[in-house]
Order: C-alpha cells, then structure tokens, then sequence
C-alpha cells in the first residue's frame, strides 16, 4: 500500500532484498517530487540500513511499514515492524561485514532514535534537516517541464539519402519528465 499525501508517503512492504530497492526509487522520488534532491543520497541510506535490519533481524516476520513525512525544517523517515525488541548499535571489528548500519545512520543524520510501537512493534526513525531555501509546497513550480520542440529542427527522412551527413535531431524522451 502506498499512501502520497503532499507532506506525507508510507509504504508497507516485506524486507527483502527485493523490495529494498523499490523502497529506495520511491523514497528517491518522493524527495524529487519535494523539491529535495540533496537529501536523496543519505536518506536512501538510511532507509536501506533500516529495512536491512528488519530483514535480518525482525520477528515473527518481516512485514513493515517505511513512512516519510516532510516537515517545515526536516525530512523524517522511519521504519516501523512488528518485533518490539529495540536495535542495540554495536562495535563493529574492523574487518567485520557486518554492525554498522545504525552507526552510519547517526553519523549520515541530524538524529535518530528507536520506541515501542505499541506491545508488539517498534519504529525506528532518522532525520534529515530540510535546506532553508526550500520554498512551501504551494508556492513551487511543476518539478518537471516538457520543452517543445519545433519540426524543423528534425533533419526529413528521405529515401536513399546519406544518415552519416545527416544532421542528428536533438535528444527527446517519449517518457514525460
């Protein structure tokens, strides 16, 4: 289920691995939309780092719920699932492969933090600290404009004519945006 109120988005998914990666493009997408690309970076990060730890360590299952909520001087983006133990941050050995992912997470965020959800869940939760040029969701333009093209600037197509002399057409999507 996925919910795109204008200063809201959750997502309920399973944590696995192939459902991270479209977490990550709709987290991307959600922070495009706001005007937010310079906390795209370090809030798919983050987000990867939680739903991981809900793969690898939540129980009964791995059913969660992935929320972003845009506030008036950060990004909130938080992870909510069904096992009520709390995440302890460990010291990872040096050549460890394992043990960072909440230590990244404070260091790439503003704050962080872990609380029961209810007897049976917890939330754990990052923040991002929005630009102050951000303008309101209201005064924005469209984030994406569509330039038109006029026809002459494509070369005709004509029978039997040389294409390596041909002057290319510019570039165009058929995908908008």
């Amino acid at each position: 289920m996925i919910s795109h109120p204008s200063r809201h988005c959750a997502v309920e998914l399973q944590a696995l691995p192939s459902r991270i990666g479209q977490v990550r493009r709709i987290v991307s997408a959600q922070l495009r939309y706001w005007h937010l690309d310079s906390l795209i970076d370090r809030a798919v990060l983050g987000v990867t780092e939680l739903l991981t730890n809900v793969h690898l360590h939540a129980r009964p299952d791995k059913t969660c719920t992935v929320q972003i909520e845009l506030l008036p001087d950060r990004v909130t983006v938080s992870v909510r699932d069904h096992d009520p133990r709390l995440p302890v941050v460990d010291d990872a050995e040096p050549l460890a492969t394992r043990g960072r992912g909440l230590s990244m997470v404070a260091a790439m965020s503003e704050s962080w933090g872990a609380r029961p959800d209810g007897e049976s869940g917890k939330v754990v939760w990052f923040t991002l600290s929005t630009p102050s040029h951000v303008p309101p969701l209201a005064a924005r333009p469209p984030r994406r404009v569509v330039e038109e093209v006029p026809v002459d600037a494509f070369a005709p197509a004509s029978r039997g004519a040389d294409h390596r002399r041909a002057r290319p057409a510019p570039a165009r999507s058929a995908v908008p945006g």
